[in-house]
């Protein structure tokens, strides 16, 4: 899988001095029962005499060179699954009117706060660590306060990217564990194997309802995610896309993140405006078509090798139908990669979209890819890297945009 800190450039000296501060890449792998799922976490200015380590990493790294790594097997970063967190309550016991003028309908597999359930299993007024909605039913609901990866055997590595010859400058001990764990990995995973709700009531439904047509009317020449973001996107689509492939790139726009994939045969590329698809360097062809009007893709079956969306998937008011749609153009051995971050236009993100924490997106992904068919299915996550000095937001924003993807194969 993907590793984005699998060759930092090495610093000129010597290897075993200790360092008293180091930027460190982790990668953390685990599996559940529907895909692989690879975490990647950038922490700078980590203090291995000064910071609480899960087990003895800390220590391992502190002499470590740049581009040395440590793997810990059976990483000891969240607790063992407690079936006595399950805890079984009256359907009532959710607080649908906790946020004022909104009733708030749970949903089976879903996250919130646990001060929605404040009163019962001990959970105090304003507790804000998560809890997941288990089985669901008309007097009955299941809170299972576990953390979303308890009981799951952890693979991490961590990878100095860099070292510096001063520590911090302040008296904090940074928690390595909590900030690789909390509040998300763990939370794209299914229940005990039971599909998430998503998709009940106005899931599909979008705050601007006008056609499409006229949104994507005039052209838009602007990057929605920063240089990093895109840069990480396009490693991603090389590592997965073989040489010579024929690649559609679903809802394409003037740019696409294809320029590291080698020597494609063919690039098409289906989008809703005609002058951004003309501006795309990196077509060989475009479509206009609104997926939203007729999720079927008008092009033959089984003639692609891969298909790409980039940061467009929330959009889909019939998704269901264009992830079957995309399945078919698929040759088989073809590969179909979904990629997001946090940004997007609202109005024009369907409803479930926006109420969802990060990682349960790439959940509803992954639950699309299960619900077409697809085989061997990924998950990946991208945070915390420095965002580029240049971008606009560089002074009111520290980290790049985070990068969230999804992946699968048809193999039939």
């Amino acid at each position: 899988m993907y590793d984005p800190f699998a060759c930092p450039e090495r610093a000129p000296a010597a290897m075993g001095t200790p360092r008293p501060a180091l930027d460190v890449g982790f990668t953390l792998d685990w599996s559940s029962a529907e895909a692989r799922h690879r975490e990647c976490l950038f922490l700078p200015w980590l203090m291995p005499a000064h910071d609480v380590w899960p087990g003895a990493i800390g220590s391992q790294l502190a002499g470590a060179d740049v581009g040395e790594a440590v793997d810990v097997p059976g990483a000891p970063l969240a607790p063992g699954r407690d079936l006595a967190g399950e805890v079984e309550l009256p359907s009532t016991a959710f607080n649908r009117r906790l946020r004022r003028h909104r009733v708030l309908e749970p949903r089976a597999g879903r996250f919130y706060p646990r001060a929605f359930i404040a009163g019962h299993a001990g959970v105090e007024a304003g507790d804000r660590e998560l809890f997941r909605i288990g089985a669901l039913e008309d007097a009955r609901l299941v809170a299972d306060l576990n953390h979303p990866l308890a009981g799951v055997d952890l693979q991490l590595r961590a990878r100095v990217i860099a070292f510096h010859e001063q520590g911090r400058d302040d008296d904090r001990a940074v928690d390595v564990a909590r900030l690789l764990t909390a509040r998300g990995p763990g939370m794209q995973a299914r229940w005990h194997g039971r599909p998430t709700d998503f998709w009940s009531g106005d899931a599909c439904e979008r705050e601007d309802s006008a056609p499409d047509r006229d949104f994507y009317a005039g052209p838009r020449m602007v990057h929605h995610l920063d240089a990093t973001a895109r840069a990480r996107i396009a490693a991603l689509y090389a590592t997965l896309i073989p040489q010579g492939a024929r690649v559609l790139d679903l809802m394409s726009s003037w740019a696409s993140h294809l320029d590291q994939v080698r020597e494609p045969d063919l690039v098409t590329g289906l989008g809703m405006n005609h002058d951004e698809l003309a501006a795309n360097e990196a077509l060989d062809q475009g479509l206009v078509h609104d997926l939203n009007r007729q999720p079927a893709i008008p092009l033959p079956s089984a003639s692609f090798d891969a298909v790409v969306c980039t940061a467009s998937v929330e959009y889909l008011t019939r998704p269901q139908a264009v992830f079957a749609s995309v399945r078919e153009l698929l040759r088989p051995g073809g590969v179909f990669v979904v990629t997001f971050s946090d940004r997007c236009f609202p109005t024009k993100a369907i409803a479930v979209w926006e109420p969802l924490y990060d990682f349960e997106r790439m959940g509803l992904v992954l639950d699309l890819f299960l619900r077409a068919g697809f085989d061997d299915l990924s998950t990946l996550s991208l945070r915390g890297l420095p965002r580029p000095p240049d971008d606009p937001y560089a002074g009111r924003l520290e980290h790049a945009d985070p990068v969230f993807a999804v992946w699968g194969w048809r193999r039939d």
